[in-house]
This record gives structure tokens, C-alpha cells and sequence, in this order.
């Protein structure tokens, strides 16, 4: 593993901190009732609905609640079941009413009798409840009359028995009697008749219990189960309706409410949120080199970024196309076009993870966010052009598409509307993600002193205003600062370094010399006295010095990322100036006493990163190869190599996170460009030209 800067403990608190209140925030947002959705979830049987709760997709599934309604219902319309008219019931009613007839005729026949007793005989008969003016009208049918009646009220009573008589219909079944009476008898024959049947009817079925729970339950088996149905966009519940066991049972199968938060829940938002903040600390141990999480500034853009992109997804999450529209992969974008696309992939991943976490379509919203992000940007790359976030929304609105139809439009039934619906949410989602990225990282530079690729290349331009002062004012220190970009940029692709940073970055390390160009022997033309020969050296050596700080001066005053004045301040880091200072030890005699060392030295800092480190020996290697200009590889290597340890002794490297496999790869990198730039020349012989006229009059020798 390669070795790590000590990191100071300041820093370290604040990225434990910050990991500690990302995650937290992360948990309180997966849990708090963010949105539409989630707004409802505390809700229950018999609340009122405080929005229009809508399917979020398309469902079909069996209602419990719905079909053990039906089957409710279907019970409570079951009538109570009664056994069947009993016949031995109404042969003995009507034995019964054949008795009390022949005591009635036994009365009516017997002579001795007189009209009074006759009376008061009729009146005593216990089956019968005659009353006094029947009794009257009884006595005076005749005979043959008598016969008939008797016959009928025999016939009556027999065919009332045949139909069910309940207990708790007997008097209505009573009262019926007279519809069964013969037309063929007058009205007092008809109402004796009756009057000598009804006291005979009685109840011939009872109440089953037995029956009519079997009954109950065929109906009840007799109910389907019912199917609900529900498609995406669909109102289930309209604001301000009484959510119904129905709706509750909906909202379960659909996952959008619950009654009550329960701890399963919480328990699985906090196990994924450990998940995610143990990820990536641990991703990014193993990745020392990438500094920037050094930075606070760095780290605070991360945090705020990761959270608000977070709570906005999760309060778009309620909708049916919203979570589809949503630019979330404007964070991976962001991430990449600041830091790197290393930074963007590791911290998309857990964004996108927790965004669609524990929602009803989790499993179709995740991949959608997951994949679109990192297609993104890893189709942005080092963001070093405008058309490449333009092209980066479109792969992201093209992978939203596809992760849709890989993981959406299986699950629901769209119609042509519906679907294009779908693809102008991801549209939506490019495009805006691919603006908000580029809005935001212009933003985050400016305010926060970042460095993007596309700063970097606009800076860089030749036709940069402080470019032009410098090729102007000092040619031939630019001349260098080219060769030094050259010779730094490709070491910093071998050894893996930022090397768009490292080229611009040499391009003005030497900026600062443009405010005194003539002083610097690259700018003086060949021939001119050189004015260091006889000078002061401590005066000498403050002026070439001053270079570093009138370098910050332009910078500033340009307003040139800060990530470039590191870059103008470590390119010589703390070494000192050896001609000056070796001018001072001959005048002083060789007395180190007699000569203050810190007055030759620059002010520094030592490079604290790879590319100003490597900025230090190009400047260096370049500045020898030009004076000795070596002249095999062998003596580009020796110069290269020498160059090295002299600023290894100094102990220039040490703030940096060059490994010895690094150092060998910068030498043969170097070695290589500057084979190119001073390679040896073949010394062409000089060619004495014959005048062209006197070559054409010169007659020719014959053979």
C-alpha cells in the first residue's frame, strides 16, 4: 500500500465528525416523513387523509378485507333455516278438528238438550274458541249444510298444514285460513269455517340452528376472493376522505403507509446507513493518494452536497414520476468534475443506495439512480470541455431509459402516454443533472478556491490575458515554463498523478519573473553583460528570489485557482540559491560564520504534493539540461538522477507522496522528453554550391 501523508489530527476529528453527522443525517432523513408518501405513514383506520394518496405503480392483488366483507355480507343474507312442515303434526291437528267436530254435531243432535245448553256446551268445548253469535248461527245450519262445513274446515285446516308454519308467523298463518275457504260457501259459512280450522294451526317447522349455520356457510364459501386492482397514478385515497380498512390494506400491499413507525423499519434504515458509512472511509484507507480528503473545504462540499441531494430525493420519492425526474446523478457529476471520477463512483453508490431505500419501488428506483449515475460519470471523465457534461446528459437520460425498461415497465402496464411520460422524466433527469453539475462546480470553485479541468483549460489558453503579459514581458522564461510543463506532464501520466493540473501549473510557476524579466538570463539576449557577476549575492539572491512572491501578486491579481499558487510557491520549496550563495562563501573566505544561509534561501513550503514535487525537478532537470545539454541518454540519466538526490538530501520530498518506484519512473519519463528536446544533431558538412550560370556555360567533357 503506498505510504500516507500524516494527516493532521485537526483534520482527522473533522473527518470522523463528518462522517458521524452525514450519517446521522442520513438516518433521520430515511426515517422522517419526507414527501407525499411518507407524510401519511403514520396514519390509521379511521384518520383523514391530509393529501390525495395515489398508487406509485400498478397492483393486483387478493383484498383480504374486501373479500371477508363480502362474505359478511353474504352471511347476514342468509334467512334463519327452518326444518321442514312435519306431517305427523298436522295429521294429529287434524284428528284433532275431526273430535272436536263430532262433539260439536253430538251437541247439535242431542233432543233432550235444550237451545241454552246447547249453547253453553258449544261454549265450553276446550279445543274450540267459539264465539257466542258463531255459536248461534252453528245451531241453525241445517244438516246437510253442517256436513259440508265440516268437510271444508277439514280440507282448510289440511291444506294450511301443508305449508311451513314458524313460531313466530303463527298468527299471520292463522289469519290466512280464510283464503283456502271454498268460494262456493257465503260469507257466514266461510268465517264459521274459519273460525272451526284456526285454533288447529299450529307451528309444523322450527327454528335450525344447525341448517342455517350450514347454510351460512355455503354463502360464505360461496364468495371468491376479491381481487383489487389498482394502477399506477390511480387515487386510492381523495384529501380529506376516512381512510377505510380497505385503504390501509392498500397502502400495505403498496408499501406507502404504515400504522405506526415500527422498529423493524428504523432498525433496517440504521443498518443501511452503518453499511454505507462504514464503505466509505474504508474505500477511500486504501486510496491514501487521493488527498483531497485532507481538505476541509473538500470534505465540507461532499457532506453538504451528499445530504441535500439525499433529503430531495427522498421528498420527491411520494410522487409516481417525480423519483424518475430527479437529477440525483448531478452529485456523481459534481464529485468527479471537482475531485475525480474515483470520488464520484465511490460516493454515487451509497447515495443512490439510500435515496431509494425502503420504498415501495425500491427495487426498480435503485438501479435506476445506481446505473444512470455512474454511466454519467464515467462518460464525463476529466470534465475538461462543456460538450462532455452535454454528452454525459444524454448517456444519463439514455441509461435512465434503458434501467427503466430493464427494471420498470416490467412491474406496471403503460400506455403510449404513460410511456412517454417515462422518457421525458428521463430526459429530465439528464439534462438537469448535467446542468446542475456544471452550475455547481463553476459555484463550488469559485467560492471554495477549487480546481476543475475546465478552469484549468480556459486558463491555459495562449490567449489567457496573464499568458500574454508573460510571453510578452519574458519569452524566454515562458519558452521554459513550456518545457517544464512538457517534461512534468508526462512523468505525471506515468506515475499517475493529475496531469492536466501539473502542465498548467508549471505553465505559471515562474509567472513572477515577468516583473523583472531582464534580470533573468533566459530573457537576456546573447552577449549582454551579466549583471549577477559582479553584484551583491545577498542582493542578487533576494531579487531572483522575489520571484515567488511577485508570482502570487500576478496570481492573485488574475485571480488564478489557489490550487495554482502551490505550484508558485513549492516549485524551488525551501533550497536556497547555490551561485549566490557559493559567491558569498568566496568572498567571506570560506567562513560560514561570516554568511547567513537564510538569506538565500526561498521561503517555500517544501512540495506537499506530487505534482508540485514533480514541478521541482522538471524545473530543475530542465534548467541543467539547457546549460549542459547532455549528449547521450546516459548523461540525461546521470543529470536527471543527480538532480534527484540533491533534492531528496534537502529533504524536499518528504511532505510528498512519491514512492522510489515513482522516482524511477519520473527519470525514465524525463529521460525520454529530454532525448527529444536535446537529442544530438548531425554536424552537416559545409556544400560549396557552383554558380548556376557558369555551370550551364561550361561545355561539357567528351568521353
Amino acid at each position: 500500500m503506498a505510504p500516507r501523508v500524516p494527516v493532521p489530527r485537526s483534520t482527522r476529528v473533522l473527518q470522523y465528525s463528518l462522517v458521524g453527522i452525514v450519517g446521522l443525517a442520513s438516518f433521520v432523513i430515511l426515517i422522517s416523513p419526507l414527501g407525499a408518501t411518507s407524510g401519511v405513514e403514520t396514519a390509521g383506520e379511521g384518520d383523514v387523509a391530509q393529501t390525495t394518496i395515489q398508487s406509485p405503480r400498478d397492483i393486483e392483488y387478493v383484498s383480504e378485507i374486501r373479500t371477508e366483507e363480502a362474505r359478511k355480507a353474504a352471511e347476514s343474507a342468509v334467512q334463519p333455516v327452518y326444518s321442514s312442515p312435519d306431517p305427523a303434526i298436522a295429521r294429529g291437528q287434524i284428528e284433532r278438528l275431526r273430535t272436536s267436530l263430532q262433539n260439536i254435531t253430538s251437541i247439535r243432535d242431542n233432543v233432550e238438550a235444550t237451545s241454552s245448553e246447547k249453547e253453553a256446551s258449544l261454549l265450553a268445548l276446550s279445543d274450540l274458541r267459539l264465539k257466542a253469535e258463531t255459536v248461534t248461527y252453528l245451531l241453525s245450519v241445517p244438516p246437510s249444510r253442517w256436513d259440508a262445513i265440516q268437510a271444508e274446515s277439514v280440507r282448510v285446516l289440511e291444506q294450511a298444514m301443508r305449508r311451513a308454519i314458524y313460531e313466530d308467523k303463527l298468527e299471520s298463518a292463522q289469519a290466512g285460513i280464510s283464503s283456502f275457504v271454498s268460494l262456493t260457501f257465503n260469507e257466514q259459512q266461510s268465517a264459521l269455517v274459519t273460525e272451526l280450522a284456526a285454533p288447529f294451526v299450529v307451528p309444523n317447522s322450527f327454528f335450525s340452528q344447525e341448517l342455517t349455520d350450514a347454510a351460512k356457510k355455503t354463502a360464505r364459501d360461496s364468495v371468491q376472493p376479491i381481487v383489487q386492482t389498482y394502477k399506477a397514478g390511480e387515487t386510492i385515497v381523495p384529501a380529506g376522505e376516512i381512510i377505510t380498512p380497505a385503504d390501509m390494506e392498500a397502502f400495505q400491499q403498496l408499501g406507502i403507509i404504515r400504522p405506526g413507525q415500527r422498529w423493524e423499519d428504523i432498525a433496517a434504515s440504521g443498518a443501511m446507513v452503518l453499511l454505507c458509512a462504514a464503505f466509505v472511509p474504508i474505500y477511500f484507507y486504501r486510496r491514501p493518494r487521493l488527498t483531497f480528503l485532507n481538505n476541509s473545504k473538500n470534505l465540507l462540499v461532499v457532506s453538504l452536497t451528499f445530504i441535500v441531494v439525499l433529503a430531495g430525493a427522498r421528498l420527491f420519492a411520494g410522487r409516481t414520476l417525480a423519483p424518475y425526474g430527479y437529477p440525483i446523478q448531478a452529485a456523481g457529476l459534481l464529485f468527479t468534475a471537482l475531485f475525480s471520477v474515483e470520488v464520484g463512483l465511490v460516493f454515487s453508490i451509497p447515495l443512490a443506495i439510500l435515496a431509494g431505500f425502503g420504498l415501495p419501488n425500491a427495487y426498480d428506483l435503485i438501479p435506476y439512480y445506481l446505473f444512470s449515475s455512474l454511466i454519467g460519470l464515467l462518460t464525463l471523465g476529466p470534465a475538461r470541455r462543456f460538450w462532455g457534461f452535454l454528452v454525459a446528459g444524454i448517456t444519463i437520460s439514455l441509461s435512465c431509459m434503458v434501467a427503466l425498461l430493464a427494471f420498470r415497465i416490467p412491474l406496471i402496464t403503460l400506455d403510449w402516454l404513460g410511456i412517454f411520460q417515462y422518457i421525458g422524466a428521463s430526459a429530465m433527469a439528464g439534462f438537469s443533472a448535467a446542468s446542475v453539475a456544471l452550475l455547481l462546480q463553476f459555484m463550488f470553485a469559485q467560492l471554495l478556491g477549487l480546481t476543475t479541468a475546465l478552469q484549468l483549460l480556459d486558463i491555459s489558453r495562449p490567449d489567457f490575458q496573464l499568458l500574454q503579459f508573460f510571453l510578452r514581458n519574458a519569452p524566454g522564461t515562458y519558452q521554459h515554463s513550456l518545457q517544464v510543463a512538457n517534461l512534468a506532464e508526462q512523468a505525471a501520466e506515468k506515475i499517475g498523478a493529475d496531469p492536466l493540473l501539473t502542465r498548467v501549473g508549471a505553465l505559471f510557476h515562474d509567472i513572477g519573473k515577468a516583473l523583472n524579466p531582464n534580470f533573468f538570463i533566459e530573457n537576456q539576449a546573447q552577449g549582454n553583460l551579466n549583471a549577477h557577476k559582479d553584484a551583491n549575492p545577498e542582493e542578487v539572491a533576494a531579487t531572483i528570489i522575489r520571484h515567488v512572491p511577485d508570482g502570487i501578486q500576478l496570481a492573485k491579481k488574475h485571480r488564478l485557482p489557489l490550487r495554482l499558487h502551490d505550484f508558485i510557491l513549492e516549485h524551488h520549496g525551501t533550497l536556497i540559491t547555490n551561485y549566490q550563495y557559493n559567491q558569498a562563501m568566496e568572498a567571506a573566505g570560506g567562513d560560514v560564520t561570516k554568511v547567513d544561509i537564510e538569506k538565500f534561501r526561498y521561503p517555500g513550503p517544501r512540495p506537499a504534493s506530487r505534482e508540485t514535487a514533480l514541478l521541482m525537478l522538471a524545473d530543475a532537470s530542465e534548467a541543467r539540461a539547457r546549460a549542459e545539454r547532455p549528449a547521450d541518454d546516459d548523461e540525461i540519466r546521470a543529470l536527471v538522477t543527480s538532480v534527484i538526490q540533491t533534492v531528496q538530501k534537502h529533504n524536499q520530498l518528504d511532505d510528498t507522496l512519491l514512492t522510489l518506484r515513482d522516482l524511477k519512473l519520473i527519470t525514465e519519463s524525463f529521460v525520454t522528453t529530454l532525448r527529444g528536446t536535446y537529442h544530438p544533431r548531425i554536424q552537416y558538412p559545409k556544400a560549396v554550391v557552383p554558380d548556376q550560370d557558369t555551370t550551364l556555360l561550361t561545355p561539357k567533357k567528351e568521353k
